[in-house]
């Protein structure tokens, strides 16, 4: 699920190193004695240091339990997991992505009250709505450590020199396809158009005001708000002109390739992104804003990653404490300081804002606190990623014409609507 996996830069990036684990119940699972298995995704040198940043946190406040951190790169990781829970052999901290989770409930505990408590948490120590971000089906499968949302990225330089008004907090879907028809010409276009699922899923959402699943986990892809929101969205390639149609499905990240290339002015992609675009390579003054609302506000998702408990665990105790120290303000004020992420802790996040350079740093907490008012916790079917699968290389002909949002989404809801 390539946007998931853009998700996962928030700490750990996708592809690249990290040591390959050898995740277990016995071998990872928290016997008496032996050491309790941290296992979690890492795509590079830095975002192993991170993690080994936070299990120095563990280790000081837990001197009486062993504990060790095993890491793979994010594809690596999930094939792995996928191994380990059907064998009943998952490591007994193990990480989690809020758009994987459906995939993996069966590996992972039920948290309950008494799990926060002896973990030495509590929900009052989570940003508002956060704790929904390892939720499924109204069930707690784990805690985070970071959260994030989709926001309007956008090139002030092109903007302007378009005489365009610079998308801020407050905006509308009008305001949003003026900016994106003024930028389009001179051979670049207003809007990147998304490939990702939360990337082109995110606007679509805004606008109808609905998810495409429901809070149950029903598909609802044909839902006829999301539907003519969707069909709305293919339609800024196809009939508004104001975004490039996409070159092949390998192009997982087009749309945002095309902003950080200033060949669009504006594109939508997660909080866990803004330093990278705000410092980007090609020079260009960036800024962002909320996702522009509509008739029925500018609904957005929270997301984000964590951990969560697995079944298997032979010492729980034992492992609630490591869970309990690994989101801690301590370590929660190490991501945050870091810049790496936001933190799901709310005590730590004004760190965060201190990481950002200070020419962007009013800009970015205004935009962060305006886009984090209005989210909901992902919902998702128990099959979702195989509708991401199906119908992210669909989009491709979508954009260019050859086929239309609804048969897709028609048909995405046929196969895998249960």
């Amino acid at each position: 699920m390539a946007a998931v996996a853009g998700l996962a830069v928030v700490l750990t990036g996708c592809g690249g190193g990290g040591n390959s684990p050898t995740q277990g119940g016995t071998n990872g699972g928290g016997d008496k004695g032996e050491a309790i298995v941290v296992d979690m995704w890492a795509g590079s040198e830095d975002d192993t240091k991170a993690l080994e940043a936070q299990m120095d946190v563990v280790k000081k406040q837990n001197p009486d339990i062993k504990v060790e951190l095993r890491t793979a790169p994010w594809g690596d990781f999930f094939t792995k997991l996928t191994t380990n829970m059907a064998s009943n052999n998952m490591a007994c901290v193990t990480g989690m992505n809020s758009g994987m989770l459906a995939s993996y409930t069966d590996g992972f505990a039920v948290l309950t009250a008494d799990d926060l408590k002896a973990a030495g948490l509590a929900e009052s120590d989570f940003a508002e709505g956060s704790l929904e971000i390892l939720k499924n089906k109204g069930e707690l499968y784990g805690l985070p450590f970071d959260v994030a949302t989709m926001v309007t990225y956008y090139n002030e330089d092109q903007l302007t020199a378009a005489g365009a008004t610079l998308p801020k907090i407050g905006w509308t879907f009008d305001d949003f396809e003026a900016a994106a028809k003024a930028a389009t010409k001179d051979g670049k276009y207003g809007f990147g158009i998304g490939m990702g699922g939360f990337q082109w899923q995110a606007l679509p959402i805004a606008k109808a005001g609905v998810q495409p699943v429901t809070q149950d986990g029903k598909l609802q892809l044909t839902d006829p708000a999301f539907l003519d929101a969707a069909t709305w969205y293919a339609g800024l390639v196809t009939e508004q002109k104001v975004a490039a149609p996409v070159a092949s499905a390998s192009d997982t990240g087009w749309g945002e390739n095309q902003f950080t290339g200033a060949n669009a002015a504006m594109a939508v992609d997660g909080t866990w992104n803004a330093v990278g675009y705000l410092n980007n390579d090609a020079g260009f003054k960036a800024g962002l804003a909320p996702l522009p609302a509509g008739d029925k506000g500018n609904l957005s998702l929270i997301l984000g990653s964590g951990y969560g408990i697995s079944k298997n665990c032979a010492n729980k105790d034992a492992a609630l404490k490591v869970l309990g120290s690994l989101l801690s303000k301590d370590s929660q004020d190490s991501i945050a300081s870091s810049g790496r992420s936001y933190p799901a802790r709310a005590e730590s996040q004004p760190l965060y804002f201190e990481s950002i350079d200070e020419a962007h740093r009013d800009m970015v907490k205004a935009t962060f606190e305006a886009a984090f008012k209005n989210v909901e916790g992902q919902y998702v079917s128990d099959n979702w990623a195989k509708v991401d699968t199906y119908v992210q290389p669909e989009l491709v002909s979508v954009y260019n014409g050859q086929q239309d949002m609804k048969t897709v989404l028609e048909t995405a809801q046929q196969q895998f609507g249960g």
